[in-house]
This record gives C-alpha cells, sequence and structure tokens, in this order.
C-alpha cells in the first residue's frame, strides 16, 4: 500500500534535473508542481536562478507543464511571464490533470517525469497515472494549512521508506 507513495528517484532540489539526468532516462518532459518545488508557496514569481534554469530545459529540446492544486490567479502570475503552459485547481493526486498535462506537451508517457515536493499529491498521483517521479526536498519549511497536515502523514511515510532502506531522505530544509 505504502509502495504507491515511493517516488523513482529523489533529489534535493529541481537543479538537479539536469539535461544530462533527463537523458539517462529518455525524459524529454517533465510535469511539474508548483509550491514548494520550484519556488517558496508565497514567492509569486520565479527566482533568476530557476528562470535559467528553465531556459537551460527548453535549449536541450524538453518541454515543461505546471500543474498546480493552486487557483489560476496564482499559478497564472507565476508560469505566464516564462511562457510555461499550466494546468491550476488540478486536484492531485487524482489523474486527470496529469494525463491533460501529457496530452499538452504531446509526448507518450514513458518521456515524460512527474517532479513535485509531496507524496500524498506530486507521487501519489504521478506514480497513480503510471508516470515516472522524482521527489523533490520542499523549498521552505513553512506550508498553507491544508499541505501543513499532509507533511504529518507524510513523516511518518518518509520514516517507513528509512527504516525499510527504501528512501534515505535527507533532513534538510523540510525534507523530514
Amino acid at each position: 500500500m505504502l509502495r504507491k507513495f515511493l517516488p523513482n528517484d529523489y533529489v534535493k532540489n529541481v537543479f538537479e534535473i539536469t539535461p544530462e539526468f533527463l537523458k539517462e532516462r529518455n525524459i524529454k518532459g517533465i510535469i511539474t508542481d508548483l509550491d514548494n518545488t520550484l519556488v517558496e508557496w508565497d514567492r509569486p514569481l520565479a527566482t533568476q536562478e530557476l528562470v535559467d534554469w528553465f531556459s537551460l530545459l527548453r535549449n536541450h529540446g524538453i518541454k515543461v507543464v505546471i500543474v498546480s492544486n493552486n487557483n489560476e490567479k496564482r499559478v497564472n502570475k507565476f508560469s505566464q511571464p516564462l511562457n510555461i503552459p499550466y494546468i491550476y485547481k488540478a486536484r492531485k493526486p487524482r489523474k486527470k490533470a496529469y494525463l491533460k498535462a501529457l496530452q499538452m506537451l504531446n509526448l507518450p508517457k514513458e518521456q515524460v517525469i512527474v517532479v513535485g515536493d509531496q507524496l500524498l499529491t506530486d507521487v501519489l498521483g504521478g506514480n497513480n497515472a503510471g508516470f515516472h517521479t522524482v521527489l523533490v526536498v520542499p523549498v521552505t519549511n513553512t506550508d498553507g494549512m491544508v499541505t501543513k497536515f499532509n507533511r504529518l502523514i507524510e513523516r511518518r511515510i518518509l520514516k517507513w521508506f528509512n527504516k525499510k532502506g527504501l528512501l534515505e531522505w535527507e533532513v534538510q530544509k523540510g525534507g523530514k
């Protein structure tokens, strides 16, 4: 049962997801969460480092779609200046938004990864939809109200994965 929450890969931050990392896995598209995956949940715009990362991906032919449970105003304000397509109010972990994002990418599922900071939404949803999933350490310790509750459950699952030797999650920022 808990294996539905187990990501295929895990990284400290999205910047470890390089063109080389993707090429090794034959990946040409990324479905990524926004809040606490790319930037802090309360930061409205991308950092320069993130702008550069998106440019690097684009220059290597990697397509990106942002899939967020947040509202349209929040997701549009972040995505529009970057010219990145997005889905808001995605209702993750439900599959529908992931499959819609796959259509937007116009790639086979095997060439797309799902990236996010939460086991209960991003990883579970990506796994249930049949994608390769990558868990990232949250970029900050703070969360919105719903996410705070999810983190309590998530910590227990991560602890179990650690105990079983399935996932050595690093304790940093919000990663515990």
